[in-house]
């Protein structure tokens, strides 16, 4: 975790200057944390249900109850104040400290009854969205949380790897995602970004289908997508191969090692377009003009989803417009985001490639 003050004072600085006229934000957890209390804390373990995060110009504090507070203690050395909400009158410090005041909050995560609540019970002038100052924040990540981005990723792309090679006709989407799911805790990964897609044959034409019982059969496409979380980061990886070996035996083997390549060429050109100044919609484009062109035309508007989107405590960090049509969005050098083209074709197939980039002055670093 970031343990120094100037990791934290920077963190401070970029949502304030984003959070334009605002001098109070008020983070609040419900039964789930919000990603921006993890963003400003950098807290790994507990549920923290229910703590309280006061941002200010000058610092930090964090309202937790007793079950939390001593892991709190333990790791919070980077000077955020912590307060034992168990004690007699100690929400009033914070009560003091936004009373009368407008304060920005997480527009996107509080639900409406909590805010009318909080908003009552600590007297506040007005509550702001800051959602968007927080986002804008988030967008450029510094090296500690791109390492922890690169070692997600290098689980993720182990765990695939493995899965790929225990592959065996008539086991079932299901049982390949769980194989996924139980090799990255026995790689050290903290779980899954988001629930593991495992696709066999026709059902690789389904961007977001989720795992059941359909059998593996040889010749089959076998689409992968997956991620894990590592000390609060995320990745998000995807691969496609054709199950079996043996071009003559396998059916319709010509299009389908067809459809692999062309989106495989199409990666590979969006990533090298990727740099510091790109505007974000083009490497989009660049993807999916090499799609609908190749093979005269042959799989022209299959391509059905943008090419990318923001990753990091979130596996779809922020609004995820980066690499979207219509994103004017300048690529600065620390962003981080997937690159995934793909081509669904129903009742056939499809392949998706997606991996995780950085974005340098010089072009973009594949983690």
């Amino acid at each position: 975790m970031f343990t120094d003050k100037k990791t934290l004072s920077n963190r401070i600085k970029n949502v304030f200057r984003a959070a334009k006229g605002i001098r109070s934000i008020l983070i609040v957890n419900t039964g789930s944390e919000d990603p921006n209390f993890i963003y400003m804390t950098d807290l790994i373990g507990g549920l923290f249900e229910g703590s309280l995060l006061l941002v200010t110009n000058s610092g930090v504090t964090l309202f937790t109850s007793p079950l939390e507070y001593e892991l709190a203690r333990e790791q919070l050395n980077n000077g955020i104040r912590i307060v034992n909400l168990n004690k007699k009158d100690k929400l009033e410090i914070l009560v003091n400290a936004v009373k009368g005041k407008k304060v920005g909050i997480n527009g996107n995560f509080i639900p409406y009854e909590m805010y009318r609540r909080l908003k009552k019970r600590l007297k506040v002038k007005e509550f702001v969205d800051v959602s968007e100052a927080f986002e804008k924040a988030r967008q450029v990540k510094d090296s500690n949380e791109i390492k922890r981005i690169k070692d997600a990723n290098i689980i993720t792309k182990r765990a695939i790897a493995e899965v790929q090679r225990g592959l065996k006709a008539g086991m079932t989407e299901k049982q390949a995602a769980s194989r996924f799911d139980s090799l990255i805790l026995k790689l050290g990964a903290d779980g899954t970004s988001f629930p593991s897609i495992v696709c066999f044959g026709r059902n690789a034409a389904l961007p977001h289908h989720s795992p059941d019982k359909t059998k593996l059969r040889y010749g089959d496409f076998v689409l992968i997508d997956v991620g894990v979380k590592m000390d609060n980061y995320c990745s998000d990886v995807t691969r496609t191969i054709i199950f079996g070996k043996g071009r003559g035996r396998i059916k319709d083997y010509g299009r389908k090692a067809e459809i692999l390549k062309i989106v495989k060429d199409a990666q590979s050109l969006a990533i090298r377009s990727i740099k510091e100044g790109q505007i974000g919609e083009n490497p989009h484009l660049i993807a999916e003009k090499h799609i609908n062109s190749a093979c005269n035309g042959r799989y022209k508007g299959t391509f059905i989803h943008s090419l990318g989107h923001s990753i990091g405590i979130e596996v779809h960090d922020g609004s995820g417009r980066f690499l979207t049509p219509g994103s004017k969005l300048v690529l600065r050098a620390g962003m981080v985001t997937s690159v995934e083209p793909g081509i669904y074709v129903p009742g056939f197939g499809g392949a998706r490639f997606e991996d995780d980039i950085v974005v340098t002055k010089k072009g973009a670093i594949v983690l």
